[in-house]
C-alpha cells in the first residue's frame, strides 16, 4: 500500500511520483519519518482512544422532536441541512409514533449518538412518547459522553425548566391518567428540569431560522472535530465520511506508489491546518 502525505493546500488533488523498493525495515522508518506524530505523540494518542469495549458511535446527531409541531418545518429545515453538511443524523420515522412506547430502535439510536437536539416545542410535554425519549437521552448523557443541545421552538425555557404555561398543563394530563404511573412522571418532570436548564437555541420570531440552523451546524462540526483533529479514526469526526470517499477514490490504495493530497475548503470558523490522515 502506497504512502499518504496530507496538508493543507490549495483544491483536493491527487499527485504521485514512483516509489523505490526498500526492505521491510527502512519501509518502517520512513513511514516513522513521514508520520506528523512523534513516538510521545502517538502514546498520548492511543491513551485517549476508546478501548474495544467502548460502543462506537453510530450517528453524530439524533434528533428528538414533536411530529404534530416541527417535523415539516423546522426539524426537517435543519435535517436537511446538518445531512447537506456530511453529519450523519438520526431521525424517527414517521410511522414510529404511532406506538406508545419507544422502540428498541430509538434507543439504541440514542445509545449511539454523540450529540442528541432536543426541540422543545407546545405539545412535545404532551408526548408520552418525547418524553420518554427525553428521560433515556437524560440517562445516557450521565452515563457517557452525549451531548445535549435544546432548541426550545417558541416555548420559553423556563415553561420546561419549571413546567408552567403548556408544559404545566401537559403535566397534569399526565397525572389524570390512570395508566401513567407518578414515578415515571416525575423522571419526566427531572428530564425536563435537566434539559431545561441547559443552554440552547431560543426560537421566538425574532431571527430568522436559516440563521440559527447554520449556528447549530458549525457549533456541532467546530466543538466536535477540533479535539479530536490529531486522532487517526474517522468515525470520530462529524461529517467527514463523504470526504473519505472521495479521498479514497483518488488514492488508488492498491497503488505502491507515494501519493500527496492536497486539501482546500471553507472551515466555517475552524482552523485547521495539516490535519493527519
Amino acid at each position: 500500500m502506497g504512502q499518504i502525505i496530507a496538508r493543507a493546500t490549495l483544491g483536493i488533488m491527487a499527485t504521485q511520483r514512483p516509489s523505490s523498493s526498500t526492505n521491510s525495515e527502512n519501509t518502517k522508518k520512513r513511514k516513522r519519518d513521514d508520520s506528523s506524530c512523534s513516538e510521545e505523540d502517538e502514546r498520548i494518542i492511543s491513551s485517549s482512544l476508546p478501548s474495544s469495549s467502548t460502543a462506537r458511535w453510530k450517528h453524530d446527531v439524533f434528533l428528538s422532536f414533536c411530529g404534530e409541531d416541527t417535523r415539516r418545518s423546522f426539524t426537517d429545515h435543519l435535517y436537511s441541512y446538518l445531512k447537506g453538511k456530511g453529519i450523519l443524523v438520526f431521525r424517527d420515522d414517521e410511522s414510529l409514533e404511532r406506538g406508545t412506547y419507544i422502540s428498541q430502535e430509538l434507543m439504541q439510536a440514542i445509545q449511539e449518538s454523540r450529540y442528541a437536539i432536543v426541540i422543545f416545542s407546545e405539545n412535545y410535554a404532551f408526548s408520552k412518547w418525547c418524553l420518554r425519549e427525553l428521560a433515556e437521552i437524560v440517562e445516557w448523557e450521565e452515563k457517557k459522553n452525549l451531548t445535549i443541545i435544546p432548541i426550545f421552538y417558541h416555548v420559553d425555557p423556563s415553561e420546561v425548566r419549571i413546567q408552567n404555561g403548556t408544559f404545566a398543563k401537559a403535566f397534569f394530563a399526565h397525572e389524570e391518567d390512570p395508566m401513567v404511573d407518578i414515578k415515571e412522571i416525575n423522571t419526566w418532570r427531572k428530564a425536563c428540569k435537566t434539559v431545561g436548564g441547559l443552554k440552547g437555541e431560543h426560537i421566538k420570531g425574532d431571527r430568522y431560522e436559516s440563521t440559527i440552523i447554520q449556528q447549530i451546524s458549525e457549533m456541532i462540526f467546530c466543538n466536535y472535530t477540533m479535539p479530536n483533529s490529531l486522532i487517526h479514526d474517522n468515525q470520530k469526526i462529524v461529517g467527514i465520511n463523504s470526504g473519505v470517499k472521495e479521498m479514497i477514490s483518488l488514492l488508488h490504495m492498491e497503488s505502491n506508489d507515494v501519493r500527496f493530497i492536497g486539501i482546500h475548503g471553507k472551515t466555517h470558523g475552524c482552523e485547521r491546518n495539516d490535519v493527519p490522515l
